[in-house]
């Protein structure tokens, strides 16, 4: 199992904090999500692929920070 931390800069309220935590949550193989909204954050735990992650991330309108 291993966490992975990605920054989502435009991250702005928590509609985006629900939307990113839901979307990221249903990728096969995350088991625990944390968003930090004031730090445009998010912390994935699990056995996800990090593309996946992203890739969910991507589907509810967010970028994530090279």
């Amino acid at each position: 199992m291993g966490v992975l931390e990605l920054r989502v800069p435009d991250m702005t309220c928590e509609h985006c904090v629900r939307a990113v935590s839901a979307g990221v949550g249903d990728v096969a193989g995350v088991t625990a999500v944390e968003v930090d909204l004031p730090g445009r954050t998010v912390r994935v735990s699990g056995a996800a692929a990090p593309d996946r992650v992203r890739a969910a991330i991507a589907r509810t309108g967010h970028r994530v920070a090279p």
